[in-house]
């Protein structure tokens, strides 16, 4: 083996080095979001949208679908829901909030299981908003068995 076979062989764990060292990236510190929780109660007469902190406890912001139309029958459609849902954001940013959890809510037990029209737009004008969606859930109360409902034993007399 020649002199100069023998100095490429040293320079190449040195060439391999010297490319791993450009390889590594060092990553930004990370961030920490405040978080908030975004509360939709949606039933087939209206929507609520309320943001809380992460315990629940705090209210930050809250905003109804009546609250941005006139008429009683407009008050659950995807339209009040929008409005509501970005009105609520709006205050969120203000507020510093960067991401959210969403808890969809319908009004369950002996009523209806499924959340109104409204539900899709607000959860559509919230991810528009630009803050981070965590997780979105269905806290829908569900008997586990009968529940009684209400009129009484001789039930609703029409």
């Amino acid at each position: 083996m020649s002199s100069a076979q023998a100095e490429e062989v040293e320079k190449k764990p040195e060439e391999k080095e010297a490319q791993e060292a450009e390889r590594t990236v060092v990553a930004a510190p990370k961030k920490t979001l405040k978080w908030g929780i975004v509360h939709i109660y949606s039933s087939y007469n209206n929507i609520i949208v309320h943001l809380t902190d992460l315990t629940g406890a705090e209210t930050i912001a809250r905003a109804s679908g009546g609250m941005f139309v006139d008429a009683g029958r407009l008050e659950p459609t995807p339209y009040a829901a929008t409005r509501a849902a970005s009105y609520v954001m709006e205050i969120a940013k203000q507020k510093g909030i960067e991401a959210v959890h969403i808890r969809v809510r319908a009004p369950g037990g002996v009523k209806a299981k499924t959340p109104g029209p409204g539900t899709q737009a607000a959860i559509r004008a919230i991810a528009r908003s630009g803050v981070i969606i965590g997780r979105i859930e269905d806290v829908t109360p569900i008997p586990h068995d009968s529940v009684r409902r209400k009129g009484g034993r001789r039930g609703r007399r029409v």
